[in-house]
């Protein structure tokens, strides 16, 4: 039998795809990407295979006149949760949400045999769901889709004014009330720096010449408080821009006139996300003004309708843990599998086997350690990337992980970011395990908004000899290196996530990082493709 055909959907830098190339029993033919630096990642590291850019406009028709049959459909759709769990966000419905049913479309429509799903482990929880759109009243009844009531929070009781139910009713009546939407970005900059009043200030003076243009560009509204909430802060702005008033005298009488300004736009902002969405919902006025819908859970559509008798997927899913595959890093990530019914009625998820050790940081990242990285992509690629020491390409010496030093000593995207000497200070004061919560007070000051609320990710110097955490994009949550006083390089990050040095990574400097941490562990992903195999490879 000839190798199976598989398409990535969402395919970031391929991680998924290499697992499965590494078996050699599956052959990628096509892969779709939005991100330009992930793509030139992608076409560089999988040759010969065909690349679209945005799902919602792939002809999957086309495809199967091009390649005859796809096989295997595997893919990560971003899902992030459900948005109205927090009223600080500025949008009620998450659009990366929406991906999941553009992958349920291309698996209708080409039909293949088995299918796999990535994502974070939440997305088993009840946290991922839909509202329900006008397109989807159909889709529930059909397939039996559990539903359940839903709110979007939209304006708090504090805010309300007379004639606001009037303007959510008209679609029409929403737009003409809202800010420009650039408007409305640069002005909520200063919103969330209200707790520090240095940042609020580095703020305005960096967005109140762009802020003055759009204000004069603005429409008076039709409504009488809207113009009155709106008038007070602009003039704000206005006096600032004309020395009225200085810094302090901004921030004082920003903070008190802000809130409501914000409160009302983002208000706005929901209900035309609501209109242009088609989402099914009734704005209704209790103590809080409301727009009352309903909501599925993410999982219940999806195995809905791909597991109906219609469409004839056994579907089981899980979250697997990244160590017990010997990846030496403790990441957790939920794995929803279907296999036609014609091939098995039951459909179990890959165990890890028992002779596995656990890999740890220092497996996988120690021969670098003396290897002088560089701070630039243009330096790494001029350069040709780095040399490893001696020691390091003999493979029988390094023990655990010696198949990811498959560049007869050579690895690329071995780039750091430069460190101020303020950051250079908090590095060299953090022990093995530690993180931003173990520095003096002295070095924290002027850091974050609010300092209480940082994650323990942040500036966390790994230990060498246990498994890492989950590797996110490790510039931004400024991992340490165990033994040296500097940040992790995007290569180290990329072998944390069991990717080969061969693997290479274009784009920006933190374009690269985040795709290592966006990836599936390439390890990870052959165990599940080895498991799919089982069911579907026909001797």
């Amino acid at each position: 039998m000839d190798k199976l055909n598989v398409i990535d959907l969402f395919a970031g830098a391929g991680g998924l795809s290499l697992g499965f190339q590494k078996t050699e029993m599956f052959n990628i033919v096509a892969a779709v990407e939005k991100d330009i630096h992930a793509k030139k990642t992608y076409e560089y590291n999988f040759k010969g295979v065909d690349f679209y850019s945005d799902i919602r406009n792939v002809n999957f028709n086309e495809i199967l006149e091009r390649c005859g049959k796809i096989d295997v459909v595997i893919g990560g759709p971003p899902c992030q949760g459900f948005s109205n769990a927090n009223r600080q966000h500025n949008h009620a419905i998450n659009q990366n949400n929406k991906l999941v049913k553009e992958y349920i479309k291309a698996i209708l429509a080409l039909k293949p045999k088995a299918f796999v799903m990535e994502n974070v482990g939440m997305l088993k929880s009840d946290v991922h769901r839909f509202y329900i759109e006008e397109s989807d009243s159909s889709l529930v009844d059909k397939y039996k889709i559990p539903i359940e009531k839903a709110e979007i929070f939209l304006l708090s009781k504090e805010y309300r004014f007379n004639g606001v139910m009037d303007i959510l009713q008209e679609y029409s009546s929403v737009r003409r009330n809202k800010w420009k939407s650039e408007l409305y970005k640069n002005i909520n900059i200063l919103y969330k720096s209200i707790k520090n009043k240095d940042k609020l200030n580095k703020a305005l003076n960096r967005h109140c010449k762009s802020i003055i243009k759009l204000i004069s560009e603005h429409k008076t509204s039709n409504n009488v408080h809207i113009n009155e909430v709106n008038g007070k802060l602009f003039k704000i702005f206005s006096a600032y821009f004309e020395q009225k008033i200085n810094e302090e005298e901004f921030d004082d009488k920003f903070i008190a006139n802000a809130y409501e300004a914000i409160a009302i736009q983002r208000m706005l902002n929901r209900a035309e996300e609501i209109y242009k969405n088609h989402i099914e919902a009734d704005f209704k006025e209790d103590e809080n003004i409301v727009a009352e819908t309903h909501s599925c859970a993410v999982r219940d559509y999806l195995v809905k309708i791909l597991g109906s008798v219609q469409h004839g997927y056994s579907i089981s899913d899980s979250i697997l843990s990244a160590v017990e595959f010997g990846i030496p890093q403790k990441r957790k990530r939920f794995v929803l599998m279907g296999v036609q019914k014609k091939y098995t009625d039951k459909v179990e998820m890959p165990v890890p086997s028992k002779k596995i050790q656990p890999a740890t940081v220092r497996d996988a990242i120690e021969d670098l350690e003396d290897v002088t990285p560089y701070f630039t992509v243009q330096e790494d690629e001029e350069k040709g990337g780095v040399r490893l020491q001696a020691r390091s390409r003999d493979r029988d010496a390094v023990g655990k992980l010696n198949n990811l030093r498959d560049n007869d000593g050579i690895a690329y995207n071995h780039i750091i970011p430069q460190t101020t000497a303020r950051v250079l200070k908090r590095f060299k004061v953090i022990k093995e395990g530690q993180n931003f919560h173990s520095l003096d007070k002295a070095l924290v000051e002027d850091t974050y908004t609010d300092a209480k609320r940082t994650q323990n990710t942040i500036y966390l110097r790994l230990k060498y000899d246990e498994p890492s955490g989950t590797v996110v994009n490790v510039r931004k949550s400024m991992w340490i290196h165990p033994h040296k006083d500097r940040a992790i390089s995007v290569r180290e990050a990329a072998r944390l996530q069991t990717f080969p040095d061969s693997f290479r990574f274009y784009g920006t400097k933190d374009s690269q990082y985040q795709q290592v941490g966006n990836a599936v562990p390439p390890m990870l992903a052959r165990a599940i493709a080895e498991k799919l195999l089982s069911y579907i490879w026909e001797k």
